[in-house]
């Protein structure tokens, strides 16, 4: 399918821009459905792959799965997983990847996982369980020939003691087999480009894609922000003072904040994004648009191409 689509940059001659979309499993039949109407929507911009979420402690396993295999059946986006090695043994989490690969999901993203307590609350390994996100990514190459994304942090993750402790485990997962890093979101790029100057001089040369979360609420997300030490730029709560009662003004603040951001990144050198889409499409589907991505000629936006059911 990414042979049908135009990929270009927003500037003349500038490289192709590729993108890849996260989305959570529904809990509900109403979650459901906005699910696979935005799955529709952004089918026809050809993502490189679409991630499906795993809930802290296995607590989506079933549902992650089947959203999985949903794609893998009524689409020809390429999916992949997130697993963690959260409250599973190892024979447990082994039978999961197993069904993943006979399901014909080929790429994962291994994850340590947060405590089923939330974030924040002390993480403790399974005892008969994979211990580190660098164990799981060894175990799924053992298994089999996934491809394998694991998660970066610029700002560190918020348990990691240093930047040269946090990048210890980047480089741990790289050498177990990781071939993607995706980061975490950020709202300040340069915090990412700092990042990525730490993780080369390491010899670290995987890519190391940067998580785009589009501010659609900024309430929300100043309060994920503050959960996971990521910085919130004062010009950013500025952008959305005085708008907790007008949500579709906080639309098109939300699309001029993200596309400013993209950018700018565009503008020094990123060609790869991830959006994590909080299962909506229109957001990220302007955005992609602003980049220059288009579907195939026939496919009228919003309507998908026919590959994804609603």
């Amino acid at each position: 399918m990414s042979s049908d689509v135009e990929r270009r940059s927003r500037r003349p001659g500038g490289r192709p821009i590729s993108v890849s979309f996260e989305f959570f499993p529904p809990k509900t039949p109403e979650m459901e459905a906005t699910l696979w109407n935005s799955i529709t929507r952004l089918a026809p911009l050809a993502p490189k792959f679409v991630s499906v979420t795993y809930g802290a402690g296995g607590s989506t396993r079933e549902r992650t799965h089947a959203t999985v295999e949903r794609i893998v059946k009524e689409t020809r986006l390429a999916p992949a997983a997130h697993l963690t090695c959260v409250a599973a043994s190892k024979g447990e989490v082994d039978e999961v990847v197993r069904g993943y690969w006979d399901a014909g999901v080929r790429h994962i993203v291994a994850l340590r996982g947060d405590p089923p307590g939330g974030v924040g609350q002390a993480y403790e390994p399974h005892p008969e369980g994979y211990k580190t996100s660098a164990d799981l990514v060894a175990g799924l190459r053992r298994a089999a020939n996934f491809e394998v994304s694991v998660s970066a942090y610029p700002e560190k993750h918020p348990e990691s003691p240093s930047f040269d402790a946090d990048l210890d485990i980047l480089e741990a997962k790289v050498d177990a087999g990781a071939t993607r890093a995706i980061t975490q979101c950020f709202f300040d790029n340069d915090l990412y480009f700092r990042y990525l100057d730490r993780v080369r001089a390491r010899g670290i040369d995987v890519p190391v894609v940067p998580g785009i979360l589009p501010v659609s609420n900024f309430k929300q997300a100043n309060n994920f922000a503050e959960k996971t030490g990521c910085y919130m730029p004062a010009w950013l709560a500025g952008r959305f003072e005085g708008l907790d009662d007008d949500p579709e003004t906080r639309k098109l603040i939300a699309a001029a904040v993200a596309a400013e951001q993209v950018f700018d990144l565009v503008d020094r050198g990123v060609t790869e994004f991830h959006f994590y889409t909080l299962n909506r499409a229109d957001l990220v589907y302007a955005i992609c648009h602003l980049l220059g991505l288009r579907p195939p000629q026939g496919a009228a936006a919003g309507q998908g191409n026919g590959q994804a059911a609603a």
